[in-house]
């Protein structure tokens, strides 16, 4: 095809080209006003014609102006040279090598890792220091390409593909004396140290606040309204600020079709320049989609995706307790950590588990336990979501960044129900653990519990089979307590753990053991209020029960009693109140409060009571009948008559709520405690 008009403009960057003018090379038969082809440093501009260009071949131009030949673009061709040109092939003689190299730098066995100054005048990162990653072994050297074919899927979107990975600027590749193939990754230098090691600095809250130079501007992107505060606001606001981050640029690599694989403290840096995450060398970031003879199958692709994505999330929340919660660092303790979780134990019990695992006069003190204990225990809920044992329940990037946990005070976060269950829970288990129940405390407690019930999320029976199974240890009744007295007993008894074992029995599906065990020590000797220490024993009582459909009504009642000690108010005008106040009204399902709600109703058999007691008492039948009188005066009488226990009315997999024959509720949690740790 002749033209009769063209003319040939200065050379371009090629980043104004392609981001520019890309598209019209995929236009056609379009007519445009004008055209521009590039080929090497110069551009054609077609003016006034109307033209065919495939993706594969490009219509020849012919210059008049000059003779030249002719003139022809590949797409393809083009496309593959813009890759290159961000991959860049070094000399070992283009770098100045440092003698020494930085202590986050962490190497694997088939690595050698070098600190280097470009030194080359003629390359742009010329003055720069990188680092020099030879890759010894066959494959070290498939990360390193791996890292490279990562790139160039990247590179299209640079900007947070530097903000947020390791920006891998080439490699040097040559052969060696031995006539072997030697392969050195060059990537970029992100500070001297890894999260981890920033982690295990003395000093590293202000370090870390100083080299994020954090200010007003600064923490609103986390949602707060202020820098400073108490120790651990200043640590949660870092812990948000770094995981935010860290979600951004998983969902990154994630929103590409790639899975990272490899996320630890070890492997994340922070930049002190643009003071982002970079969440290391994608040499072992994997693809969603795999290239085989089944890869077209739908059913098999989906579920590798979730697969990945489940196992990065998973990483996310180990790195998460290891921030938040810094014994964790011990390899020791966190090994004992994952073996909770590998045991299939559920992490929404993480908390159980971890009150008795870390040392309360731990050097770290207690800062982490107050962080995941704020906001109704909403860093709890965040990391059994990324630990969760199901993948297809573990929460994802995106659902994790707009999490109350992550979002500071400016943010207005509208909780889901789930969230809204588990802050009733944790907070009345954060009420319980006072002990000392005062008027106000109690009033809380049952209005906790109540609405609890008004949100059971597993109302019928069959729900119940999956969840009721398990050592459930006893938090509060809000039925009588004896409070602090002068009463002289005939045995001091000082109660332990209070615990209800429920177990299914091969016979029905409905049909369930229950087992209550109380531990408890008597204290012998007149310095009892001093010394604890006494005769160790252990009360069980056993029972069968049958679980089936009912429902609990609630029967209104006028409150006849007047007079200063009239403190009890009918609690189901008190939750009917709470819940038509504008901040319950959209959480609730139902409009109006009902005056029944589906419950597992509970038939039991006989109990059979099993004491035992230590030396010397275990021959002497006076005392341990005494024993066993202080016992009942002490704990709820469900838990010595199991035929009292009438319907449970709230399941998860973490908290039980069981309502007694007399209308009091029983508070279980689910037991962790591991006798080894004891």
């Amino acid at each position: 095809m002749a033209l009769s008009r063209i003319s040939t403009f200065p050379s371009l960057e090629s980043s104004e080209f392609c981001y520019g003018n890309r598209n019209l090379l995929t236009r056609l038969n379009r007519p445009s006003p004008m055209l521009f082809i590039r080929k090497n440093d110069s551009l054609a501009f077609l003016g006034g014609v109307r033209c065919t260009l495939s993706r594969k071949d490009v219509t020849s131009v012919r210059s008049e102006g000059n003779g030249e030949s002719a003139l022809s673009v590949s797409i393809e061709q083009e496309e593959e040279e813009e890759e290159r040109g961000h991959v860049v092939r070094f000399k070992i003689s283009d770098f100045k090598i440092i003698n020494h190299i930085s202590v986050g730098l962490g190497a694997r066995a088939d690595e050698v890792v070098f600190e280097a100054i470009v030194k080359n005048p003629s390359s742009p990162l010329y003055g720069s220091r990188v680092v020099l990653r030879r890759l010894i072994s066959a494959q070290a050297q498939r990360r390193g390409k791996r890292a490279i074919e990562v790139l160039k899927r990247l590179v299209r979107r640079r900007l947070l593909y530097h903000s947020y990975s390791m920006q891998v600027h080439g490699y040097i590749s040559s052969i060696t004396s031995s006539g072997r193939g030697s392969f050195t990754l060059v990537h970029g230098y992100q500070g001297s140290f890894s999260l981890r090691h920033w982690l295990q600095q003395s000093d590293w809250l202000p370090t870390l606040e100083a080299t994020l130079a954090l200010d007003d501007e600064y923490v609103r992107r986390v949602g707060d309204d202020k820098i400073g505060g108490s120790a651990v606001s200043r640590q949660l606001r870092i812990i948000r600020i770094l995981m935010r981050d860290l979600l951004i640029g998983v969902n990154y690599l994630h929103s590409h079709g790639l899975a990272h694989t490899e996320l630890k403290l070890e492997n994340v840096h922070i930049c002190p320049v643009d003071r982002h995450i970079k969440v290391g060398i994608l040499g072992n970031a994997a693809d969603f989609y795999e290239e085989g003879p089944n890869s077209g199958a739908p059913d098999n692709n989906i579920k590798r995706r979730q697969m990945m994505i489940a196992f990065d999330m998973r990483c996310v929340g180990f790195m998460m307790a290891k921030m938040v919660l810094r014994e964790l660092m011990d390899p020791l303790v966190f090994t004992k950590f994952k073996s909770f979780l590998t045991k299939g134990n559920d992490p929404s019990c993480l908390r159980e588990f971890l009150l008795q695992l870390l040392n309360r006069n731990s050097s770290f003190g207690n800062a982490g336990l107050q962080m995941l204990d704020r906001n109704w225990g909403a860093g709890w809920n965040l990391l059994s979501l990324l630990l969760a044992t199901e993948p297809s329940n573990r929460i994802s990037c995106l659902d994790a960044l707009r999490h109350p946990f992550l979002c500071g005070p400016r943010w207005k976060v509208v909780p889901s129900m789930n969230i809204i269950r588990w802050g009733l829970g944790s907070t009345a288990v954060r009420i319980s653990e006072e002990y000392i129940y005062g008027h106000p405390q109690r009033r809380r407690l049952a209005h906790f519990i109540e609405l609890m019930e008004m949100l059971n999320p597993h109302p019928k029976p069959k729900n119940w089979l999956e969840f009721l199974p398990g050592k459930w240890r006893l938090l509060y009744c809000t039925g009588k307590h004896i409070g602090l007295t002068f009463r002289q007993p005939p045995a001091r008894v000082l109660v332990g753990n209070v615990n209800l074992t429920i177990s299914r029995t091969s016979k029905t599906k409905t049909a369930f053991s229950l087992a209550s065990e109380i531990d408890f020590t008597v204290m012998l000797g007149q310095n009892w209020p001093h010394d604890k220490t006494g005769v160790n024993g252990k009360m069980q009582v056993n029972s069968l029960c049958r679980l089936t459909a009912g429902k609990r009504l609630y029967i209104k009642e006028e409150d006849t009693t007047t007079g200063k000690f009239s403190w009890s108010p009918n609690t189901h005008d008190s939750v009917a109140q709470k819940l038509s106040g504008r901040k319950w009204r959209k959480a609730v399902p139902f409009k109006e409060l009902p005056t029944s709600l589906p419950v597992a109703k509970l038939v039991s058999n006989d109990i059979d009571v099993t004491l035992n007691l230590g030396d010397p008492l275990k021959k002497d039948v006076a005392t341990a009948g005494n024993v066993v009188q202080e016992i009942r005066l002490q704990i709820p009488p469900e838990m010595f008559d199991l035929t009292k226990l009438v319907c449970g009315t709230y399941v998860d997999s973490r908290l039980l709520v069981v309502r007694g024959v007399n209308g009091s509720a029983l508070l279980f949690t689910r037991s962790c405690i591991d006798e080894n740790l004891r």
